[in-house]
């Protein structure tokens, strides 16, 4: 029962109401809280707020894995938006056309937001680049803090949960990289930074801290090091700490030791609680976009030219030979993909997505059989039906649905984690 505009009542309610609307076959509830965004940016152009919005959530929380707009004064922005172009997929172009700045302070900028028109809700978390930026400049890409950066980073903290931030992030995962391939400005910090900062915190007993984590790999003693490091900042700060975990195909346990540290986190005082989603995570990958061979000979000229230039291309019998034998013999140039990327083909792990919507689906290594076919000619096929304009998915988590129910259920884990505002070409 909804009384001037708040939930009064939840089950059966048997007194009458002036409005009653008939729910049947539909799901009733309070409006979702995403707790993992980074539509920082978006915010500024998109007042909708989508496509949170049209998945029934009413609120989010931006500035995730250390990237905020603030601290920055315009003069300085191009050093955030050389932390946020890569490693979030969000175009600096959209960026510079559709942010209208108006602030240095993060006090300021949360001003900022709030004079927007929104048709959701919004909360922020002051991140660690932007901050790092902000008190260090170029350094920040390249140095450790000194203890004048540190006092004045923690100054900038201070004002900003005084304020309203809602907490403080950082990420220290190599997949957060600049466009040039150097790591983004959080990544310098040394742990003693991070826990001087989320100590700001603690004394002021508000805020949350969010941290995309360290690169431990399967090493059970870097395992080890890293779950004792983030146990004992939870419990010494007192700050609530939450990080994002799923499973992988090539690890299918590796999110179970934290899930444990969660729970010996809680044990010993401390509190901790585990992002994580309701299903698979596949990066996108189309000829609109990217594709697993833009980087190789004779595709990297090809994937220049218009669409209509690249259909055209596509079907000359002798082009297309040639691009089926680039793929089939890829010379490796030294890059690696990072966070949401296109993967090199691993064609029995790629999907076209078809007319079906609902798994399971064909993978391409299956159609390619079907149709007598080398797969990057059927890959090539499928995506001249329509008109290039097909998308491909490479599952990267949650590919193993037992352990995805299981992390869902574990009572110290959020269903969260879209990334919405970010990735828009990147994942689905």
């Amino acid at each position: 029962g909804i009384v001037q505009g708040k939930i009064a009542a939840i089950g059966r309610i048997p007194d009458g109401a002036k409005e009653v609307i008939d729910a049947e076959g539909h799901v009733v509830s309070p409006g979702f809280v995403d707790g993992h965004t980074h539509m920082d940016a978006q915010v500024f152009w998109d007042p909708l707020g989508t496509c949170s919005c049209w998945h029934g959530i009413t609120s989010v929380v931006m500035g995730n894995c250390g990237f905020s707009l603030a601290p920055c004064s315009e003069e300085n922005k191009l050093m955030v938006i050389r932390n946020l172009e890569r490693a979030e997929d969000i175009s600096p172009e959209a960026m510079q056309a559709g942010i209208k700045w108006s602030w240095t302070t993060y006090p300021e900028y949360l001003d900022a937001v709030e004079r927007l028109p929104k048709g959701i809700n919004y909360a922020a978390y002051i991140g660690h680049s932007a901050l790092r930026t902000y008190v260090m400049g170029e350094r920040a890409f390249t140095d450790e803090a000194t203890s004048d950066d540190l006092d004045a980073m923690k100054s900038e903290v201070r004002s900003a949960i005084q304020a309203g931030a809602a907490g403080f992030t950082t990420s220290r995962t190599r997949n957060h990289q600049t466009p040039d391939g150097q790591p983004v400005a959080s990544r310098l910090a040394t742990w003693q930074e991070v826990r001087d900062l989320v100590g700001v915190l603690g004394e002021l007993n508000a805020g949350v801290f969010e941290i995309a984590g360290e690169d431990t790999g399967l090493n059970p003693e870097r395992i080890k090091d890293y779950c004792d490091r983030l146990k004992a900042l939870a419990v010494d700060t007192g700050v609530p700490v939450t990080f994002g975990m799923f499973s992988a195909p090539k690890a299918p346990d590796y999110w179970r030791p934290f899930f444990d540290l969660a729970d010996e986190t809680a044990d010993a005082g401390g509190r901790m609680f585990i992002q994580v989603h309701s299903r698979a995570i596949s990066v996108l990958q189309s000829f609109e976009t990217v594709t697993s061979f833009d980087n190789l000979p004779v595709w990297r000229d090809i994937r220049k030219l218009s669409l209509a230039e690249q259909e055209a291309a596509l079907r000359n019998p002798e082009m297309r030979q040639k691009l089926v034998e680039s793929a089939n013999n890829p010379l490796q140039d030294g890059s690696r993909a990072v966070g949401a990327e296109a993967r090199a083909a691993n064609f029995k792990w790629m999907f076209p997505i078809m007319d079906k919507a609902i798994p399971p689906y064909q993978s391409m290594a299956e159609i390619a059989a079907e149709r007598d076919q080398d797969p990057v000619e059927t890959y090539i096929d499928l995506a001249l039906e329509k008109g290039l304009k097909r998308f491909f998915m490479q599952p990267l988590t949650n590919t193993h649905e037992p352990s995805t129910l299981e992390m869902m259920q574990h009572p110290r884990s959020v269903i969260t984690f879209s990334d919405s505002g970010a990735h828009v070409s990147q994942i689905m």
